[in-house]
């Protein structure tokens, strides 16, 4: 007996600029803003947005281009999301943690969210490097 396998179509490199891969990277950035519990003034300084009008249309769903600024910005949350969600104990535990007051030298006694406000990639990109350093380095 012949055993057979199923194979995936070869679809090639997913194209990260695409308006459906632009949709499904909101679609998972706003399940974390969910568990995270993020307003709308918390989810805009995260993305990097002014327009509340863009978020709102963004939250509707539908296929969307994204800046590469943006792009980098919800990369660096998929990182931080998937740190927290691999270094605590349970998913309620990973959520709460963007919230509380934290003594490390990055948050000098604040939280993590506390430190995104301010809306910098800069700050994105060092509470990710500081959460691949708890883990003991990149993932």
């Amino acid at each position: 007996m012949k055993a057979t396998t199923a194979s995936a179509p070869n679809a090639g490199p997913v194209d990260v600029h695409s308006p459906a891969a632009g949709a499904a990277a909101l679609r998972t950035f706003f399940r974390i803003a969910e568990a995270w519990q993020l307003d709308n003034a918390d989810q805009l300084a995260l993305l990097g947005l002014r327009s509340r009008t863009t978020l709102a249309t963004w939250r509707k769903g539908g296929e969307v281009s994204l800046s590469p600024d943006t792009l980098e910005r919800l990369s660096y949350l998929f990182g931080i999301y998937k740190a927290l969600q691999m270094l605590l104990p349970s998913p309620e535990a990973a959520d709460a943690w963007i919230r509380k007051p934290n003594a490390g030298p990055l948050f000098n006694g604040a939280s993590a969210l506390d430190r995104l406000r301010a809306g910098n990639v800069a700050d994105l990109y060092l509470v990710r490097q500081y959460l691949d350093a708890q883990r003991g380095g990149w993932g």
